[in-house]
């Protein structure tokens, strides 16, 4: 019986201490309770003491937390629908707010992500689509930030960042945006192309008619150096050959028996021929006029 009792007591005495003593680890902050109402906050890491069966331990996580990629359908400006999924990174700070408020972490993303959202929605409704797409995203999510953080402090919560992952159409929508989109570019590559057939005829055109200037302007100058050769080569031949008169109708009188004298050629002329005097006697000298 007595050793039933020893033994009883050291049970009790092992539940108690092992009730009564709880570890902080690193990255970790407790609350304590006595009874639902808070008693200590410890936010340092370390062996702590507690009242068995009277105090309640809570521990909570000190790291910077994220939310899990959650995706909604919102409005922008210009009525397109868009589906965005967004992400947040936040901390507990306050750990008796937080737990007063929103008990636990899953707690405190679902009111994260409520008001994300509800912020989102109101800032996409303000700016078109392709605004959104191209260069707003970063103006966006710095406004939600910064209008989160105020809601956020009420959990007892710091939010460091929202995050937007993915901006998408709704699948039923995809196909007659994209339809419109390619029909733009076609529209803007028949343009491009217009405007390069109109620019290719224009220097066409104009290199055409540099062109026949060009040979105009090369054909009028060969024709005065061509007219000036010949004047020049005329005077030559004048004054060379009017130096004797004589040699000058043997040449020209040469010069056409060669036209006229080919091999196997046959001519009649009658004897007293002007043209044939230089080959009845080729020291023929005619009278001087």
């Amino acid at each position: 019986m007595k050793k039933l009792i020893v033994i009883g007591v050291l049970a009790v005495l092992v539940f108690a201490t092992f009730q009564s003593v709880y570890i902080v680890r690193e990255g970790q902050q407790g609350l304590v309770f006595q009874f639902g109402d808070p008693v200590r906050v410890v936010r340092d890491p370390g062996l702590y003491f507690k009242a068995p069966l009277i105090h309640d331990l809570v521990l909570l996580d000190k790291r910077v937390l994220g939310t899990e990629p959650q995706t909604a359908e919102y409005l922008t400006l210009d009525k397109k629908r868009l589906l965005v999924d967004h992400v947040s990174r936040w901390q507990i700070t306050d750990p008796l707010l937080f737990y007063r408020t929103v008990r636990n972490e899953v707690g405190a993303m679902a009111r994260l992500d409520q008001v994300i959202a509800g912020r989102l929605r109101e800032e996409i409704a303000k700016h078109n689509f392709i605004d959104i797409v191209r260069e707003k995203r970063e103006a966006i999510v710095a406004t939600v930030t910064d209008g989160t953080q105020e809601a956020a402090a009420s959990f007892g919560i710091t939010l460091l960042d929202v995050r937007i992952m993915r901006i998408d159409l709704p699948r039923e929508v995809q196909a007659s945006v994209f339809a419109r989109m390619q029909a733009e570019r076609e529209r803007i590559a028949k343009r491009y192309r217009a405007e390069g057939e109109e620019q290719a005829l224009e220097i066409r055109a104009a290199a055409e008619k540099e062109r026949e200037i060009i040979l105009a302007t090369a054909y009028a100058q060969s024709q005065i150096l061509r007219g000036e050769g010949d004047a020049q080569a005329a005077l030559v031949t004048a004054q060379a050959f009017g130096q004797d008169i004589e040699f000058y109708g043997l040449v020209r009188r040469l010069q056409v028996y060669e036209a006229i004298l080919g091999e196997g050629s046959t001519i009649i002329l009658p004897p007293d021929s002007d043209l044939l005097r230089y080959l009845e006697s080729p020291s023929f000298v005619a009278p001087a006029e």
